[in-house]
């Protein structure tokens, strides 16, 4: 029989395999018949002898078995005396055996979501990003058709050989070389003055072919041959405006009403200048249109886009509408200084003289911040030149005569190494004094 000293030992036993939920409970077995000088399962062996190895536990063991290890652990009473089990972590409940689900593998062979194909669609974006992304990048397109550009002659210089010869020997002989100097000495003094804030300088006219364009490109290109500092050149005109062409772009992408959208105050020049042509001497160029007919430009996208990339740019040139546009208007009252192109015309005069009548009536800075560039669109005008600019300084203007020249009659790009002397200079005193008025206004 069983030692009766030693029960508490097999009810230790007992405790130890139903409270560990890993202890799963043996299946029932028929117990042999003992052997000579073995003990029961339980009892003490005899001194001198070894106890009987334990009875080995199945790998499987039913879930039923596990779900009852707990309960059968806290009803056994604890034995003063001995050493008690440790508490162990309880199980969840487990599922029916016909509702059981297999563990889980591995991390390696958990199934993963698939990923996405290369070539298979984005997926939708949120609202408020759809809301907030860029809008999409125009297609480029070119400033002059391919055949267009064939028919194109070479360009001519603008004068004559024997007029250039003649105005050599001339300077030779009086010594006026060195008072020429002197002059685009002083005039790039102004020039280059510092700015601490970027000058807007509007070029308008009364009507169309009176040189808007052209004087708008002669003053960007002089600031940027002059100048340290970057100088943007704004097409303000949409209608099939010819300042790309005239600067030498090749092709035009993206225009004003497009960067409306884009310019953010945190993006640097160099983001800035991504969107813009880029010309030769540190000069950009933001196209009003892509040559197509029906662009618009309202006074609303104007501002944003003049506001926004002033701080970036030394001096901005802005190539405007003919009056009484409205954008022309609003370009004219928020620059620091004006340029109004007139033809050296009797009609031209005329037109010119009222509307400067007119801008007196307005705020002093206005009339006084204008200065007035004939061009002379043949090489004899039927009027006294002279005559007609003492008329228009009695208004209280400056005004400039920009002579006849050759190459820019020829309506192509233009090439300052190509201009007439008498050109260059009257080009290089105009975009002087029209800066000097604009530092005046802060």
């Amino acid at each position: 029989m069983p030692n009766a000293e030693n029960w508490q030992g097999d009810v230790l036993r007992d405790l130890r395999g139903a409270a560990s939920p890993a202890a799963p409970v043996p299946p029932v077995r028929p117990v042999p018949p003992a052997s000579p000088g073995a003990s029961p399962q339980g009892a003490a062996a005899p001194a001198g002898q070894t106890p009987a190895a334990p009875t080995p536990v199945p790998a499987e063991v039913p879930a039923q078995a596990q779900a009852q290890a707990p309960a059968q652990a806290q009803a056994q009473p604890q034995v003063p005396g001995q050493p008690q089990p440790q508490p162990q972590p309880q199980p969840q409940p487990a599922q029916p055996p016909q509702a059981r689900t297999p563990p889980p593998g591995p991390p390696h062979a958990q199934a993963q979501p698939p990923a996405p194909h290369p070539h298979s669609p984005a997926p939708a974006r949120a609202a408020y990003g759809a809301a907030t992304r860029a809008p999409s990048a125009p297609g480029s397109r070119a400033v002059v058709d391919r055949e267009l550009a064939g028919a194109a002659r070479r360009p001519r210089r603008g004068e004559p050989v024997v007029v250039r010869a003649a105005r050599a020997v001339r300077r030779i002989v009086s010594s006026s070389a060195a008072r020429e100097v002197a002059e685009l000495t002083r005039t790039a003094e102004t020039l280059q003055q510092p700015v601490t804030t970027g000058r807007q300088i509007a070029v308008t006219s009364i009507r169309g072919g009176a040189g808007k364009t052209t004087v708008a490109a002669l003053l960007g290109t002089t600031y940027a041959h002059y100048r340290p500092d970057p100088v943007l050149l704004v097409e303000a005109d949409p209608a099939l405006g010819s300042l790309p062409l005239r600067l030498g772009a090749e092709s035009l992408r993206w225009t004003t009403a497009d960067l409306a959208d884009i310019v953010q105050p945190q993006m640097s020049l160099l983001d800035v200048t991504g969107y813009l042509v880029q010309l030769p001497d540190n000069a950009w160029l933001l196209p009003g249109s892509q040559g197509q007919i029906g662009a618009m430009l309202d006074t609303s996208t104007y501002e944003r886009v003049m506001v926004a990339l002033r701080r970036y740019f030394g001096v901005t040139v802005v190539d405007c509408e003919t009056l009484p546009a409205e954008v022309a208007r609003v370009a004219l009252s928020a620059s620091q200084a004006r340029v109004l192109t007139a033809p050296a015309t009797l009609d031209g005069i005329t037109s010119t003289y009222a509307v400067l009548q007119w801008m007196q009536g307005l705020p002093r800075h206005m009339i006084d911040g204008t200065v007035v560039a004939l061009t002379a669109l043949a090489a004899r005008p039927g009027i006294d030149v002279e005559a007609a600019a003492e008329k228009l300084r009695s208004t209280g203007v400056g005004v400039h005569v920009l002579p006849y020249d050759r190459h820019l009659a020829a309506g192509g790009t233009l090439r300052t190494e190509l201009l007439a002397r008498p050109t260059h200079l009257a080009a290089t005193r105009l975009a002087a004094e029209v800066f000097q008025l604009s530092q005046k206004r802060r």
